[in-house]
C-alpha cells in the first residue's frame, strides 16, 4: 500500500464530486474526463506536472509545494495499476540543454516522496527515455528531463514531431500542471490529438478548476479580491472581469502606483507604467458606475533606493511621495484596516503581494496580509505565484481554502473562463 494513498483516494472523490460542476458543464459546452473516468489497469500514463520548483544557488529545492500537490494524482494512477510516466518543465533554458535547469532534483525528491522505484531519463523524447518507457513496471515511476531543453515545447509549429514522440511513450494521458494549463505548448494541449478519448485531467487540475469556478459562477457574498504584484499592465484583463463579479476590491503592491499617478497623487520614483494611467482611470471610474468599492492604500512604507537596507519611513498617501523616494510596502494603518475590512466577506480572492515581500524589510504588510486570511472563516483562494511563497514563508497555507500553484494560470482562467490545457482534454460522452 503506498504511503498516502488514502489521502489520494479521499481528494479524488472530494474532487471529482465538486468537478462535475465545473465552469464548462456549467456553460452547457462540454465536460472534460477525470481521472475517476480513465482505466488505468496495465497502462503506461503519460502526466504532465508542474515541477516549475524555485532553486537556491546549490541547485536545491527551497519549496516542493508543486511536486507534493501532484503525488495524490500519481498515488492514484499507482494504486489503480497503472505505471506513470511524468514530464514537466523548470525554468527558461531557451530550448537548450542547461545544467542548470535540470529535473535531476526533483528526480531526488520524488525518490524520498514515493514508496516505489523512481527512474530518470537524460531525455524526454529519443530512444532511450523510449526504452525507459518500455522497461516500465506496473507501480513504477519515470521521470522525463526537462521538456524546455526542446524548442518545441513552447514553439510546437516548429517542430509537429516533439509532441508526437511524447505521445508514443504513453497509452493514456492526464494533465495535472494547472500551473502551464494556460500556454499552448507541445505538451499541454498538441499533445492531446495524440489521445483521442483518453486524455483527461488529474486531482490537481480537477481541484484548482473547482474553487476558481466557484469565483466565475456562484462565489458566496459578499466577494472580495485583492490584487496585488508588480505591473498593471499584466492584470488588465483580471481587474476588469472581477469588476464584473466582487462586492468590493484592493489594489496594493507596485501597481497601485499607477492608479495613485491617476488620482493626481505624487509618486515620487515608484513604479509606475505612464502608458497604463488612462486605463487605471478608467478602472477607477468603471468600480465607481458599478458601485463597487475600490479600495487603495492610504498609508505607505517609502525607501531612498530600492534596497532591503535603504532608509525608510511611512507616510500617508494624501502627502504623496517625496522624489526620489518609493513605494515599497502599504502601510500599518492600510495594512490593519484592510484586515478588518476582510472579516466581511464570505469569498476572497488574492493575488499579488502588496509590496516587495522579498525583502524582509518591506514584507510586513504582505504578512499582515497573510496572517489575517489566514484565519478568515471565508472561503479564501490564493491565486499562486509570489502569494503562493509569502504564505508558505510563513507557514500557513493549510488554514487557507485553496492555494493555486498557477499565478498566470489562475488569472487567465478568471479572465476567460478557460485555458487550452483544459479545453484540448476529450469531452466525456
Amino acid at each position: 500500500m503506498l504511503i498516502g494513498c488514502k489521502t489520494a483516494l479521499h481528494l479524488r472523490f472530494v474532487a471529482s464530486q465538486d468537478a462535475k460542476q465545473y465552469i464548462y458543464e456549467k456553460k452547457g459546452s462540454m465536460s472534460k474526463l477525470l481521472l475517476s473516468d480513465l482505466n488505468f489497469r496495465d497502462k503506461c500514463v503519460l502526466v504532465r506536472v508542474d515541477f516549475n520548483v524555485p532553486l537556491n544557488e546549490k541547485g536545491e529545492i527551497t519549496d516542493a509545494t508543486r511536486i507534493r500537490k501532484c503525488l495524490p494524482t500519481i498515488e492514484t494512477i499507482l494504486m489503480r495499476g497503472g505505471k506513470v510516466i511524468l514530464m514537466s518543465h523548470l525554468g527558461r533554458p531557451k530550448g537548450k540543454r542547461d545544467p542548470k535547469f535540470s529535473l535531476t532534483p526533483c528526480y531526488e525528491a520524488l525518490k524520498k516522496l514515493l514508496p516505489c522505484e523512481v527512474f530518470f531519463s537524460p531525455d524526454c523524447i529519443g530512444k532511450e527515455a523510449e526504452t525507459l518507457a518500455s522497461r516500465l513496471q506496473t507501480s513504477q515511476v519515470l521521470l522525463l528531463e526537462n521538456l524546455r531543453f526542446h524548442a518545441a515545447e513552447e514553439k510546437p509549429d516548429t517542430d509537429p514531431t516533439f509532441a508526437k514522440q511524447l505521445a508514443k511513450l504513453g497509452d493514456l494521458y492526464v494533465n495535472d500542471a494547472f500551473g502551464a494549463a494556460h500556454r499552448k505548448h507541445s505538451s499541454t494541449a498538441t499533445i492531446t490529438q495524440y489521445f483521442p478519448n483518453c486524455a483527461g485531467m488529474g486531482l490537481l487540475m480537477e481541484a484548482e478548476v473547482r474553487f476558481l469556478t466557484q469565483i466565475l459562477s456562484e462565489p458566496k457574498r459578499p466577494f472580495y479580491a485583492l490584487i496585488g504584484g508588480a505591473k498593471i499592465s499584466s492584470k488588465i484583463g483580471v481587474l476588469t472581469s472581477l469588476l464584473q463579479k466582487v462586492d468590493e476590491l484592493f489594489i496594493g503592491g507596485g501597481m497601485a502606483y499607477t492608479f495613485l499617478k491617476a488620482q493626481g497623487i505624487n509618486i515620487g520614483s515608484s513604479l509606475v507604467e505612464n502608458d497604463l494611467v488612462p486605463t487605471a482611470k478608467d478602472i477607477l471610474n468603471s468600480s465607481a458606475q458599478k458601485n463597487i468599492t475600490l479600495h487603495l492604500p492610504e498609508d505607505l512604507v517609502i525607501a531612498d533606493r530600492f534596497a532591503n537596507d535603504a532608509s525608510k519611513k511611512t507616510i500617508a498617501v494624501s502627502d504623496g511621495i517625496p522624489q526620489k523616494w518609493e513605494g515599497m510596502d502599504i502601510g500599518p494603518k492600510t495594512a490593519q484596516k484592510w484586515s478588518k475590512e476582510f472579516e466581511k466577506c464570505a469569498t476572497f480572492f488574492w493575488n499579488g503581494p502588496v509590496g516587495v515581500f522579498e525583502f524582509p524589510n518591506f514584507a510586513k504588510g504582505t504578512h499582515v496580509i497573510a496572517k489575517a486570511l489566514a484565519e478568515n472563516p471565508a472561503t479564501t483562494i490564493v491565486g499562486g505565484g509570489d502569494s503562493l511563497a509569502a504564505v508558505n514563508q510563513l507557514g500557513i497555507s493549510q488554514k487557507f481554502s485553496h492555494i493555486s500553484t498557477g499565478g498566470g494560470a489562475s488569472l487567465e482562467f478568471i479572465e476567460f473562463g478557460h485555458l487550452p490545457g483544459i479545453d484540448t482534454l476529450s469531452n466525456k460522452n
